[in-house]
């Protein structure tokens, strides 16, 4: 399937300072990345070359096959939704009718904004003053605005911020829904605990560079992390460890071990300590997202 939006080889310079250096990233139809990195990482600079608010120093930058910051970006603005990491509204304006003028600037029938209300929480708002919203709500009426008019390719900067964890299992069920119904998303986040497991892919930024991009699996096998086994025992006598190369031992109370192994060596302490007659359960825990984005931040410090 071919790229919705493209990155290739770009960078963005201001003055001597490189804010994105030699990036290269696409993102298809159907689709969600991540966008992981420090503040000051090149994050939201990428996304605002995405929508052409400003133009790459080096490299090209297409959505649709268009250039954003080119005559047609206007046109493909109307087919894109985004959220943007501060979401500022008039105060005085109330909800219904902030989603009201975004409907008129984007060309939309604001008779279907209710509806957009309450598939993000806000039906019981709409006639508040935006003075009265907290900042979850303000988040959530960010989400409605850049849903408007079921965009083909959805820009979320920081979308979970301020939001409960009720509210932010809503928002990952909507955005769900959205890259099966054939959207592309790209999600920018420090939550790294949230997103691990709803992406298909995961784009790591340190310093302006692209360091990593991939699936959880292959981040995985590029950070090149230990795997943690932890084995509970019927009882702890009559049990012994593999013996294998770098494994690790690591007792937790009396009848729980932690075992700490190379992946490649994983299957074998499995088969071994399954075969125990005091075996009672196994746990595999992987490196998690966390685990992965530290290692691969040490390596790009290097």
């Amino acid at each position: 399937m071919s790229a919705l939006v493209e990155v290739v080889a770009v960078s963005k310079l201001y003055g001597d300072h490189a804010a994105v250096r030699g990036v290269d990233l696409s993102l298809r139809a159907g689709e969600c990345v991540a966008l992981v990195g420090h503040n000051g990482a090149g994050k939201s600079t990428l996304i605002k070359m995405m929508l052409g608010l400003c133009r790459p120093s080096a490299g090209r930058v297409r959505v649709c096959g268009e250039d954003p910051a080119g005559r047609h970006g206007a046109r493909l603005h109307a087919g894109l939704g985004y959220l943007p990491e501060n979401v500022v509204f008039p105060p005085s304006l109330t909800g219904r009718e902030v989603l009201d003028f975004y409907a008129r600037l984007k060309r939309q029938n604001p008779a279907r904004n209710p509806a957009l209300l309450e598939r993000v929480g806000l039906a019981d708002a709409a006639r508040k003053k935006l003075g009265a919203y907290s900042k979850g709500m303000r988040q959530r009426l960010g989400l409605a605005q850049a849903l408007l008019g079921a965009p083909k390719l959805l820009l979320l900067d920081e979308p979970t911020t301020g939001l409960d964890p009720a509210s932010r299992q809503d928002f990952y069920e909507i955005v769900t829904e959205l890259r099966d119904g054939g959207a592309a998303v790209l999600l920018s986040s420090h939550a790294l605990s949230e997103i691990e497991g709803r992406t298909d892919r995961i784009a790591v930024m340190s310093r302006g560079r692209l360091v990593a991009y991939g699936t959880l699996a292959e981040l995985r096998g590029a950070a090149d992390l230990p795997v943690r086994i932890r084995v509970d025992l019927t009882a702890a006598a009559g049990w012994s460890a593999p013996v294998l190369p770098s494994l690790r031992c690591q007792w937790i109370g009396d009848r729980r071990v932690e075992l700490t192994c190379a992946n490649d060596v994983k299957l074998e302490v499995l088969r071994q300590v399954s075969g125990s007659d005091v075996t009672a359960d196994i746990q595999i825990m992987p490196p998690t997202l966390d685990d992965i984005y530290a290692q691969l931040m040490r390596r790009a410090a290097e």
